[in-house]
């Protein structure tokens, strides 16, 4: 793959960009709904098996909200059939590793095996998926696990509680406002059966993608699958898609959150429109813009140029509903929040009032070219590639031709896209001070 990356540079049309990097694969539905997808690289002798479930955050009752992220832990406890804890050891065993990741809209779950241990793994989410041990065992263990990681990633880390507590202003109804790890309140208070109820509405093959990806035989391939996912029933009951649509944030929303931090911090979100549109991928490219790499528009004012900021960035969230966009700035020892807004601001302001020049919009178009290659340079990201687009757009060819939107994205639209949503009605603005020093 290195290979093709090093010629992807010396040839920049997107014609042959496309024909270098197309990725083949095979799709079909099994009778209990689960959709499978299935490409083969015999480049190097592994393969990815992953599943990905449409549930996130979003869809949890909001009285019971983490379970989502939860589950991503519960279900590595083990299975009628695997002892607890014994799902590391199959895999490490066997020369592999395995993981797990939830998001506002979906959960994932994937292994990474020698290509001679395919059936291992199919075995294993097959597992998961119909014989998954939900019990009151598992889930106490769990509990403390996620509260650990809470107080890891959020409660004692500088600067944790950005996402949670700007999605909490922006959002007013829908469930994107509460944080994916979701309430400790809510875990504490759930009861087995909760548990069981949730995995029993969601972890189905009917709302699944399994997704195959590296060196494999097709055929044997579609033998294992039947073998093990085709036996397991399908869901008759609706999933619950969470269908609530925000009214306009009608005005700016302004606040103060005092952290364990030495330097201040501004925060900045906005709604933008759902992944897929046309004008996401404008929102996307006008992130690029303002903070990708060293030369882009924020760093090279506010932390070059200015000295105001010691780190900066912008980025849109990819999410299933309309979404946000997350621009911010750690400022310098004694500059103000105030001052270093008013930079952001005025660069934003740039983007709404000035076409890029050429030479930009060309390195961003080159920046995207190339984020896009890496995305798939690994068998486990095209998995999760294909299963991505078949879930969100029904349409995994997407994993082909979806840099074609992003190129299609013209300097106007950036502009206007920026006219648009990045207006201050449309956002939440945060500062983040240290907490003040207990007298003695």
């Amino acid at each position: 793959m290195r290979q093709v990356i090093c010629l992807f540079l010396l040839f920049t049309t997107t014609g042959l960009f496309s024909q270098m990097n197309k990725i083949d694969y095979v799709e079909y539905d099994l009778d209990n709904g689960l959709h499978v997808i299935l490409h083969q690289d015999a480049s190097t002798p592994i393969v990815a098996v992953s599943v990905m479930y449409h549930v996130g955050s979003k869809n949890e009752n909001p009285d019971r909200t983490g379970f989502a992220h939860f589950f991503e832990h519960l279900l590595f406890e083990g299975s009628e059939n695997i002892g607890r804890g014994e799902y590391d050891s199959y895999v490490e065993s066997a020369g592999g590793t395995l993981n797990a990741n939830t998001s506002n809209d979906r959960t994932f779950y994937y292994e990474i095996l020698p290509s001679n241990q395919l059936e291992l793994g199919l075995w294993l989410e097959s597992e998961r998926m119909l014989h998954a041990k939900v019990d009151i065992d598992g889930v106490e263990t769990q509990r403390e696990v996620v509260k650990e990681e809470r107080r890891q990633r959020i409660d004692n880390q500088p600067y944790g509680s950005v996402v949670q507590e700007s999605m909490k202003r922006i959002y007013k109804k829908h469930p994107y406002r509460w944080p994916v790890i979701g309430s400790m309140e809510h875990l504490n208070a759930a009861v087995e059966a909760d548990y069981k109820q949730f995995y029993e509405d969601f972890y189905v093959p009917n709302n699944a993608v399994l997704s195959l990806a590296g060196d494999l035989d097709i055929d044997q391939a579609k033998i294992w699958v039947e073998k093990y996912f085709g036996s397991i029933p399908r869901s008759t009951k609706e999933i619950y898609r969470p269908n609530v649509v925000e009214e306009p944030l009608g005005g700016e929303v302004r606040d103060t959150i005092y952290d364990n931090i030495q330097l201040p911090a501004v925060i900045q979100t906005y709604r933008i429109p759902a992944q897929g549109t046309p004008e996401f991928y404008a929102v996307s490219m006008m992130a690029t813009l303002l903070s990708q790499g060293k030369s882009s528009r924020l760093t090279k004012s506010l932390v070059d140029d200015q000295q105001k900021a010691l780190f900066v960035g912008a980025f849109p969230f990819n999410l299933e509903d309309p979404g946000v966009t997350i621009a911010f700035a750690i400022c310098n020892a004694g500059i103000e929040p105030n001052d270093v807004e008013a930079s952001i601001d005025a660069e934003i302001q740039k983007v709404k009032t000035e076409l890029i020049s050429d030479e930009e919009y060309e390195k961003l178009r080159n920046q995207i070219e190339n984020d896009f290659v890496s995305s798939n340079s690994r068998v486990a990201g095209i998995a999760e590639s294909l299963a991505n687009y078949h879930m969100y757009y029904g349409d995994a060819s997407l994993i082909n031709t979806e840099i074609d939107r992003y190129l299609a994205v013209t300097k106007e639209d950036i502009m206007a896209a920026a006219q648009k949503f990045f207006t201050k009605d449309n956002r939440v603005v945060l500062y983040y001070m240290p907490k003040p020093v207990a007298q003695p």
